[in-house]
């Protein structure tokens, strides 16, 4: 059972996340991670909870990696920081 209710008047949907907002979130997970271990060698599968919300911290730095030609170089230099291994 769901338990969906209808919306109050007045009451805006919530704001559809843009990449930006999922980047900052999952960046926000690697360093909470990083602070935790010392390292962002995570496995794939692992997910990481930040604020109640999970986010797939292992499949987004195994992206990272595999598109690393492909990331701006402020997102690279974000990364670089924490010490990813490329």
């Amino acid at each position: 059972m769901l338990h969906l209710t209808p919306m109050e008047p007045g009451e805006d949907p919530p704001a559809p996340r843009t990449q930006a907002d999922e980047w900052a979130a999952n960046l926000r997970a690697a360093r909470e991670y990083h602070n935790r271990h010392g390292h962002l060698q995570v496995p794939r599968k692992h997910t990481e909870t930040v604020g109640g919300i999970d986010h797939k911290l292992g499949m987004f730095l195994d992206n990272a990696r595999r598109r690393a030609t492909k990331l701006t170089p402020e997102r690279r230099a974000e990364l670089d920081a924490l010490g990813i291994r490329w």
